[in-house]
């Protein structure tokens, strides 16, 4: 699976944090959420289906994989 995210529109998780943790997604996908490291813009973008980001983001939420 290959998709064009040179006109992606990224923007920061909400959960990001102010000291350089953060996670950029980009919208406009239907059934993708890709996802780059912010400090690497130019860097690769991981590229996840819709329903694997919705559980990843449920189990984050939830704490399932503890604290960091």
């Amino acid at each position: 699976m290959h998709d064009d995210l040179s006109n992606a529109h990224w923007r920061k998780s909400t959960h990001s944090n102010g000291s350089g943790g953060c996670v950029e997604v980009a919208d406009g996908f239907p059934d993708i959420v890709p996802v780059r490291d912010s400090k690497d813009p130019s860097g690769p973008a991981l590229i996840f289906t819709a329903h694997a980001w919705q559980a990843f983001a449920h189990s984050t939420a939830t704490g399932e994989f503890g604290a960091i």
